[in-house]
């Protein structure tokens, strides 16, 4: 009987899992090709989608306008359902392309100096037709101690529109939807949080982190009443981190739900997020 070299047996346990290291690192690298490959196409096909929507929206706005002649009644409903599905189209594809730009680490923040009155103001205009065709109350309140508030428009306006849509699409005819604005301080530094409520339907609390979570719905089912991309709310905090701010939602069942983010009062780059 021969004894065993125990240098040879840790020799040999310390080349399989080498072995297994560059298994893994290969199957790493594949995954993270795909992935990019996924991102990649998801921003082609966006952006070939938009221009044959646009035309059909386009086209359809000259029918309802008249320039063609003039249309029934029916023939207007018409014309303003395909508008409309065009526009709601329009919309998804512009979410896949956000998201194929984050996903690529492309979202870069503009900032400038805004008043939070006049964006919640552009809020409202934006769904006025909605709210009022479903007699829901919409309102909007900044706080006094609100100053100014320095970083990109256009992203604040678009978490602050989908936070806004989606409580109006969860809310029964002659609900309510609210958009708050006050002032915090975390850890001595200015921050702005606002709150989008509703009377709606509500979350229950396993699904709080679900609803972020990319490509998810709560109902997935083909019956579901809502539909959309399942990546507004993804955008919507990352766009909101991108800041070095947090977004959170507050719900329960049959009771609304109430979603908070944060902002810096002054952002100069993505930073660290705050808490309030």
């Amino acid at each position: 009987m021969h004894a065993t070299d125990p240098a040879s047996g840790f020799d040999l346990r310390v080349a399989a899992l080498e072995a297994q290291l560059l298994d893994a690192q290969r199957d790493l690298a594949e995954l993270r090709s795909r992935d990019a490959l996924k991102t990649q196409f998801l921003s082609n096909i966006s952006h070939d989608l938009r221009t044959p929507l646009t035309a059909i929206i386009t086209h359809g706005e000259i029918l309802r306008e008249g320039m063609l002649g003039e249309l029934s009644d029916k023939q207007l409903d018409s014309v303003n359902g395909i508008i409309a599905g065009g526009r709601q189209l329009l919309e998804m594809v512009s979410e896949i392309l956000t998201y194929a730009k984050a996903a690529a680490d492309r979202l870069r923040l503009s900032a400038a100096e805004f008043r939070m009155h006049d964006v919640l103001h552009e809020v409202r205009a934006i769904n006025e037709s909605v709210t009022s065709k479903r007699a829901i109350t919409f309102d909007t309140m900044v706080e006094p101690e609100v100053p100014s508030t320095f970083a990109d428009r256009e992203k604040i306006i678009h978490v602050i529109n989908n936070l806004v849509g989606n409580a109006i699409d969860f809310t029964p005819i002659g609900g309510r939807v609210w958009v708050h604005v006050r002032q915090c301080e975390d850890r001595g530094r200015d921050c702005t949080i606002v709150e989008v409520g509703d009377t709606g339907i509500g979350i229950a609390p396993e699904h709080f982190e679900l609803i972020f979570q990319e490509f998810s719905q709560v109902d997935s089912s083909a019956s579901r009443q809502h539909h959309g991309t399942g990546l507004g709310l993804t955008i919507a905090r990352r766009l909101v981190e991108l800041h070095g701010g947090r977004l959170w939602v507050e719900s329960e069942i049959g009771a609304g739900s109430r979603f908070f983010f944060t902002i810096p009062t002054r952002v100069d780059g993505p930073a660290t997020p705050a808490h309030c």
